[in-house]
């Protein structure tokens, strides 16, 4: 088992929403949620999730979605 801490944390004008940790089996698939509440006038680009490294190390991406490419 694997688990992933993801606290919410601001970003741009809006708020993040994701659950405390995910919890996924190595070798099978995992669902990353994520709402992003948006303020008036304001559009999301991309999305890309960080896994971080204990002690400050070099984040790691695990995810992007982009708006134009996917």
């Amino acid at each position: 088992l694997v688990s992933v801490q993801c606290p919410a944390v601001p970003a741009g004008s809006g708020e993040v929403e994701v659950p405390r940790s995910v919890t996924a089996v190595l070798g099978q698939d995992v669902v990353l949620p994520c709402r992003y509440r948006a303020q008036e006038q304001e559009e999301v680009v991309q999305v890309t999730w960080l896994k971080r490294v204990p002690g400050g190390g070099q984040s790691a991406k695990v995810a992007v979605l982009d708006r134009w490419h996917g």
